[in-house]
């Protein structure tokens, strides 16, 4: 979703747009697996995933629900043995009680559900050899990078392209509208094209959304009932969202198969979909401490109090901005969380200190000092969370990388001028160091690059940069 992915779960430079494509027939009964009709490639033979990912295509009590909505979008999410999230785009046709789906590493929504809108067209039509063309294209297909584009000959221009601003430039010289437009990952989340977030803003009313929000701050373990499975998976995706620059670290599973229950009653923080077929067996299952919406009936139950734990001006100020904003087009709900999430993590930058040999690290102490009593409050419990850590540490990795964090959190944060002054902020690390002259700075930072050269071989240079070159040389350089 931004530009800052460290710690987002989002793999890094996967090698393809999609990894496996396939079309699943609806279990015959509860205690039978889905059927498979078509697969590309046709060699895919991860006998894992051929066994359990056509599973969750049909996350819902079949026995229960025979007629719903004509056609659904919905995505539900792996998450492989490195942390990384992989995205399994569907799209479930009533009428036949089929399923077609995507396997992939890139966070497309909106490509992804228009990509399978034309491969279920070939397939109504019996147009199997143009479908396995246009998948093959796909496959073959490197990734576009940020402002590329990737155009598919197809009878008819198949655009695929991260180019939202203009028009790609096509050979013969005419000016061609991309036909996908992927995500551009440095800008927030807009209503409607965001159809997750326009999703949750439509189903959600802003007291729930508030709630939900701070059981998200507090690490709540938190159920999502829904009738609707795109809607379902919308509202789960959106919700991780709002935390950003921050990212849910535990169990994320915006859609639960049936055969997968039992996760409702783990007891670590959660943040799982569960389709309404299946609530009275999650229920039954006798749950604590969780919190749970009901999206049909916009109704939300909660053991907590968790909303008199953060700071009552920054909430009032997030309501108000959510209530304004309802679901007018635009960023405005995106910024109104990323503003409350500045307001509350932004005073970190105070609390930056750098040792004698110019490593940067987090001083808790002084985070939690000069806050009014009621941020002090709640920034005690945050510290121990594991989104806060994780931030935290990829902000030093960063800053100790020699490169500055540049991202919409730190515009943000500028805007909102939590920066209290006290403490060691950014701009007295940066004065201080301007005093020791920038030469002595030049000096550690070509001998640190030194020594990487002579250590690339021996493989030991990622080590080398994160010790050797953890001082503040380039990011001061690149202020000064």
């Amino acid at each position: 979703m931004h530009s800052d992915s460290m710690g987002s779960r989002l793999k890094q430079n996967p090698e393809r747009i999609f990894y496996w494509f396939f079309e699943a027939t609806c279990p015959v009964a509860r205690d039978k697996d889905p059927g498979l009709l078509f697969q590309f490639p046709e060699d895919f033979s991860d006998e894992e995933s051929c066994q359990t990912l056509p599973r969750f295509c049909f996350p819902y009590d079949i026995q229960k629900v025979r007629d719903g909505v004509a056609v659904q979008h919905f995505t539900f999410v792996l998450t492989d043995l490195e942390g990384c999230q992989r995205f399994g785009f569907c799209r479930l046709t009533n009428s036949t009680h089929t399923c077609l789906c995507i396997l992939s590493y890139l966070p497309w929504f909106e490509v992804f559900y228009k990509l399978l809108n034309n491969l279920a067209d070939y397939l109504t039509k019996g147009q199997t050899n143009e479908m396995k063309v246009l998948l093959a294209a796909l496959y073959q297909q490197p990734i576009p990078l940020a402002n590329g584009s990737v155009t598919l000959q197809m009878g008819e221009q198949l655009l695929v392209s991260t180019e939202v601003s203009q028009p790609v430039g096509h050979p013969g010289g005419q000016k061609v509208v991309p036909y996908f437009i992927a995500p551009d990952p440095r800008s927030l989340p807009s209503i409607p094209e965001n159809r997750n977030l326009t999703e949750l803003i439509v189903a959600v009313d802003v007291g729930n959304l508030l709630q939900l929000y701070t059981s998200m701050l507090f690490e709540r373990r938190i159920l999502i009932f829904a009738s609707k499975l795109s809607t379902l998976t919308s509202c789960v995706h959106a919700l991780s969202a709002v935390l950003y620059p921050m990212y849910w670290q535990h169990i994320f599973i915006p859609v639960l198969p049936p055969h997968l229950l039992d996760y409702c009653c783990a007891p670590m923080p959660y943040l799982i979909g569960v389709h309404t077929s299946l609530s009275e067996k999650v229920r039954s299952r006798g749950l604590e401490e969780v919190v749970i919406l009901n999206v049909d009936t916009n109704t939300l139950e909660t053991p907590f109090d968790d909303l008199k734990g953060i700071p009552s001006d920054v909430m009032s100020g997030l309501k108000v901005c959510l209530k304004r904003q309802a679901v007018s087009p635009g960023s405005g709900v995106s910024r109104a969380f990323l503003k409350a999430q500045a307001l509350l993590f932004g005073g970190y930058r105070d609390a930056l200190q750098s040792h004698k040999d110019g490593e940067i690290w987090f001083n808790e102490e002084l985070f939690l000092a000069h806050k009014s009593p009621s941020m002090r409050q709640f920034l005690q419990s945050a510290v121990h969370l594991q989104f806060f850590k994780q931030f935290i540490d990829n902000r030093l990795d960063i800053l100790n990388k020699g490169k500055d964090p540049d991202d919409l959190f730190e515009e943000e944060i500028l805007k909102c001028d939590t920066t209290t002054g006290k403490g060691k902020t950014y701009q007295q690390l940066v004065g201080n160091l301007k005093k020791g002259g920038g030469a002595l700075i030049l000096n550690m930072r070509s001998k640190a690059n030194m020594r990487a050269k002579g250590l690339a071989k021996s493989g030991l240079k990622n080590l080398l940069m994160h010790k050797v070159g953890s001082c503040l040389c380039g990011y001061v350089l690149q202020l000064i």
